[in-house]
């Protein structure tokens, strides 16, 4: 399992609120942004992504924007366009034409799609806070958002699960893409994934966080010696590789202790602590709180 899949994990669509307008200009139409992730995207004609205290974003056909909530924002055909409707005050229903399907104006020339995200556990978050608050990937052409946009008309069995699995189809798209563009700011676990020495030894971490890893380990898992592993991960990633493995076991322990069967002791197992005190030590240092703490935080969340 690579990085980006173990992060996107917690990311998922379910049972996601998803709505296609029609619109002919003049449009503009302001959206709450409370859901964690929000997925905007243009399946025919271009708009522009408007989110509070950012600059205005061309969507045009194909492309996906995405908004990190909580953060308003609005999708017009021109960012002088006056807004016409605002989804946040009661009356929106007078647009609807159909199931999650809303029309501005006689004739739409444009057809917008949103779709929100939930998005659970603390290996998620480190993925949400690599992202701006809002930016478009610029995609050209898109099957998947047309198939969308077509699927989302439909009421028949299993509806909830198609629409949900290309949401997070596009979302993995859009992500990837991201990560390639020079403004992207790509984090440093992102891009040395791509490294023939940091790349295995990021991989094993993350596929086997409970193993009493060491740096000898993971240097023979990049056939390197020690020393030039734990350089070239310092430089890539921004920590040492022992540093990055505990709080990648931090990261999975937060999410773990949030299961209504879990234990403090168990957790520890299953991050590679033998001694649950060692584990609540190295938890409260990272995390700030001991386990017992989060847990109960967790549960009642």
């Amino acid at each position: 399992m690579d990085a980006l899949t173990d992060l996107l994990r917690g990311v998922r669509a379910q049972s996601a609120l998803l709505c296609r307008s029609y619109a002919a200009p003049p449009w503009s139409v302001r959206f709450a942004g409370t859901a964690s992730l929000t997925a905007v995207m243009a399946s025919r004609g271009d708009g522009w992504l408007i989110a509070d205290d950012h600059e205005p974003m061309r969507l045009r056909a194909g492309d996906i924007g995405l908004v990190r909530g909580p953060l308003p924002f609005v999708l017009a055909d021109d960012p002088a366009t006056p807004l016409q409707l605002d989804t946040t005050l009661p009356g929106c229903a007078k647009w609807a034409v159909g199931t999650r399907t809303y029309r501005l104006g006689e004739q739409g020339d444009a057809t917008i799609l949103t779709g929100s995200y939930e998005v659970e556990g603390s290996v998620s978050d480190r993925l949400l806070h690599a992202l701006p608050r809002a930016f478009v990937v610029p995609c050209g052409p898109c099957p998947t958002v047309d198939l969308l946009s077509d699927e989302i008309a439909k009421d028949q069995p299993g509806q909830e699960g198609v629409l949900d699995r290309l949401l997070d189809l596009l979302l993995v798209f859009a992500l990837r893409d991201w990560f390639d563009r020079p403004e992207a700011n790509t984090p440093g676990w992102y891009r040395a994934l791509g490294d023939p020495v940091v790349g295995p030894a990021l991989r094993a971490i993350h596929d086997e966080p409970a193993v009493s890893w060491t740096v000898g380990d993971l240097a023979d898992r990049a056939k390197v010696s020690r020393a030039v592993l734990a350089k070239r991960f310092t430089a890539q990633v921004g920590v040492p590789p022992l540093t990055y493995l505990t709080e990648w076991r931090m990261s999975v322990a937060a999410d773990l202790l949030a299961e209504p069967d879990a234990t403090v002791h168990s957790v520890a197992r299953a991050v590679g602590y033998r001694d649950g005190f060692a584990f609540s030590t190295a938890f409260k240092r990272v995390r700030g709180v001991r386990p017992s703490d989060h847990r109960v935080v967790a549960l009642r969340a």
